[in-house]
């Protein structure tokens, strides 16, 4: 009887393990079909796009994927290339650098404030933490201004200095606590054995933050890689990144080419995903670190 019990209490635990297996996939499929519908759209033709009712069953095209690198985007006989390439290049220069410049600024100032604390210090960490709190669209007509008067207006330079500095707040109290999480003991062995802070902090302080630092890099890619406001207003002609291009493809006398927007978006999430699979693991880590006491 004891070992019956034992297998209609497994065969119930399976039962129940397969029933929260299904209920997640519902969801998750749920959640991505806006996802799976945009690239579905990308592979067909105008006529399939616009079928009532929608067409889940069709012959797929490439000439969405063709036309984003031939075609123009604004309809009119003085419309120029999509330049897809261009600000392809573009999106990936400005965020991938601000994200780099955010991080290495913004780790050394966390490591600063988790190990050398300031008087006041939680109330200086307050002040960084409102300049993000800030909508973009409060203080859009001052950074334009600066921006003119200094010259940076539509330059590479202009553009990732602002987005590094939109970083680095979330950086600083993202890693922050990272760093608040170590313990000091091996800091304080190493520097009795001779070690120069700067050596602590690069051989014992950072390899044990590597997970923190890839999930505060692809938070801080994907806010930079959808941020569409600065980049319409501040960026030039050569450096417009994909979100501005995919607003031209809105409009004219043609209406909205929704099979050569859906092909943009699709190859516009191919870095992003890319990114994250890549640091699943890092990225996993990172956002369970601290959560589970040793």
């Amino acid at each position: 009887m004891a070992a019956g019990g034992f297998f209609r209490r497994s065969h119930g635990v399976g039962e129940a393990g397969w029933g929260r297996t299904i209920f997640a996939a519902v969801i998750s499929f749920i959640y991505f079909f806006p996802v799976l519908w945009i690239i579905l759209t990308a592979f067909k033709t105008m006529n399939d796009v616009l079928a009532v009712p929608p067409k889940f069953l069709f012959t797929p095209t490439l000439e969405n994927f063709v036309g984003v690198f031939s075609r123009p985007f604004s309809a009119g006989a003085d419309s120029q290339a999509t330049n897809f390439d261009l600000y392809f290049f573009n999106s990936i220069f400005i965020a991938g650098s601000s994200v780099f410049f955010a991080l290495v600024i913004g780790t050394l100032a966390a490591f600063g404030f988790s190990r050398y604390p300031l008087k006041g210090n939680d109330t200086y960490l307050f002040i960084i933490l409102t300049t993000r709190m800030l909508p973009a669209i409060v203080v859009i007509i001052p950074i334009i201004l600066m921006f003119r008067v200094v010259g940076l207006a539509g330059s590479y330079t202009g553009i990732i200095a602002l987005y590094t500095a939109f970083n680095l707040p979330f950086t600083i109290w993202m890693m922050k606590s990272f760093f608040d999480e170590l313990s000091p003991d091996v800091e304080d062995a190493a520097r009795l054995d001779g070690s120069s802070d700067t050596r602590v902090f690069l051989k014992i302080c950072l390899p044990q933050v590597v997970a923190g630092l890839a999930a505060t890099a692809v938070f801080g890619l994907i806010l930079t890689w959808n941020e569409y406001l600065f980049a319409l207003l501040l960026s030039g002609v050569e450096t417009r990144t994909v979100p501005v291009a995919m607003a031209q493809t809105i409009g004219g006398d043609i209406g909205v080419r929704w099979g050569l927007l859906a092909a943009i978006e699709t190859l516009f999430l191919i870095p992003v995903i890319l990114v994250v699979f890549f640091l699943q693991n890092h990225l996993l880590r990172g956002v369970t670190f601290g959560t589970i006491k040793r």
